[in-house]
């Protein structure tokens, strides 16, 4: 099999680069795309064309390609200005960085140095959130000032830093399961300690309402992989038990729901009162768009275009519809929803099988899906850029770990490698 790196010194280079980003993701957006050129950088003229072709040719692999590509050409049928078709394209452009990391992690021993660096680095975003929230001498508020709604956010937003810690949550518990397994339940108690510290972080100060949903979707999904039916069942009553606890005790979550069912009960068509007034509207007026052009949709851009014609109010200066399969339906149509659900389909049957990274991978995809309900998490940067980075490298995990092994062109199941003594 050709190695994807012409010297090992290249590959050292672009597998540290890729924990570089993994660990500036949480913090910053500047930092974040420097290491993401240099990776690049240090990948071109390192591979052979061979096997970056042959994982472009994979479903996992292809279907963010194509999905690109699709992206490109709908510039062409675009009525929106050229700047706005170019910037529509921006945000297709990290989809490309899927099959170069599956190549890279297939068949390199580091990528689970990329999951510890990102665990590390969110782990101090962590404390550095709970040090806002229970020293409020300290000079520095973060992104919100005492006594605002926010302390508690370090960097970036409540939803952001809620998806990275939700992230982080499954992770530690299926680590925690397998060294509970092993037997070492030492280890398994304190990685149960810090998920824990991340769920409350979650529910008393980082609460977003996107992670409400997601959480309980992913907890239950967790306990029927690892311990089947009749636990997922039994899990429901501790979702509500923990519910019915958090709620007298959390006044952000209870303003958070509250806030929801008001928004809802009062909307009004046009009104965007409020942010969930907002999001129905724009929901109303996406299916709206997509209706006029059902197969191959406005064209990459064009959703600023859509919502100024318009011409209602703030509705009008919108550039996003906060549903990720609404956003691309806008611009390409059901074409290129079904690239979209395609790709999360196969890359989530490709982590369907035992292993840390699969169960890790099923987490990411699961988490993009639900959470791209209610926004552009694939257009937006630091939720886009942690599905793309998490969904590539533990891609190139699991199939390096032996479970799936390309021959022929087609996937066969392999045994597991033997375990070191």
């Amino acid at each position: 099999m050709a190695e994807i790196f012409g010297r090992e010194s290249s590959g050292w280079r672009a597998d540290w680069l890729a924990v570089a980003v993994a660990i500036s993701l949480p913090w910053s957006t500047s930092l974040t795309i420097i290491f993401v050129v240099l990776w690049l950088i240090t990948l071109i003229g390192s591979w052979e064309i061979s096997s970056l072709r042959n994982e472009i040719l994979t479903a996992a692999g292809g279907l963010p390609v194509a999905l690109w590509v699709l992206g490109a050409l709908g510039m062409l049928w675009a009525g929106a200005p050229m700047t706005e078709r170019i910037d529509g394209l921006n945000a297709f452009h990290k989809l490309l960085a899927i099959p170069f990391l599956i190549a890279q992690f297939r068949r390199s021993d580091r990528g689970v140095y990329v999951l510890i660096g990102f665990l590390a680095s969110c782990t101090v975003l962590l404390i550095v959130s709970w040090a806002l929230v229970l020293l409020p001498d300290l000079p520095w508020r973060g992104r919100a000032r005492m006594g605002a709604a926010g302390v508690g956010i370090p960097v970036k937003d409540n939803i952001t830093q809620s998806i990275m810690f939700s992230l982080c949550l499954l992770g530690l518990a299926d680590r925690a399961f397998r060294a509970w397994c092993a037997t070492r339940r030492s280890f398994a108690f304190a990685l149960v300690a810090l998920a824990l510290l991340f769920l409350a972080n979650i529910l008393y100060v980082s609460t977003s309402r996107t992670a409400l949903v997601v959480i309980p979707i992913l907890f239950l999904l967790f306990v029927l992989m690892r311990l089947g039916w009749k636990a997922a069942a039994s899990s429901v009553l501790a979702i509500i038990a923990l519910a019915a606890a958090v709620w007298p005790t959390s006044p952000f979550l209870r303003e958070r729901i509250t806030n929801l069912y008001e928004d809802l009960r009062n909307y009004q068509p046009s009104a965007m009162s409020s942010p969930g007034g907002e999001r129905l509207d724009f929901w109303r007026n996406s299916l709206v768009f997509i209706a006029e052009a059902p197969v191959l949709g406005h064209g990459t851009g064009s959703i600023r275009e859509q919502f100024r014609r318009t011409g209602t109010g703030r509705l009008a200066m919108a550039t996003n519809p906060h549903n990720q399969i609404l956003a691309i339906a806008i611009q390409l149509g059901l074409v290129g929803s079904i690239l979209l659900l395609a790709m999360w389909i196969s890359q989530l049957r490709l982590f369907f099988r035992p292993g840390l990274a699969a169960g890790i991978g099923v987490a990411v995809v699961v988490q993009s899906v639900v959470s791209s309900l209610f926004n552009s998490s694939l257009f937006d940067f630091a939720t886009g850029w942690a599905y793309v980075w998490g969904v590539g490298v533990l891609c190139g995990m699991t199939l390096h770990s032996g479970n799936i092994e390309p021959v022929d062109g087609k996937k066969t199941a392999v045994s597991d490698p033997p375990k070191s003594a």
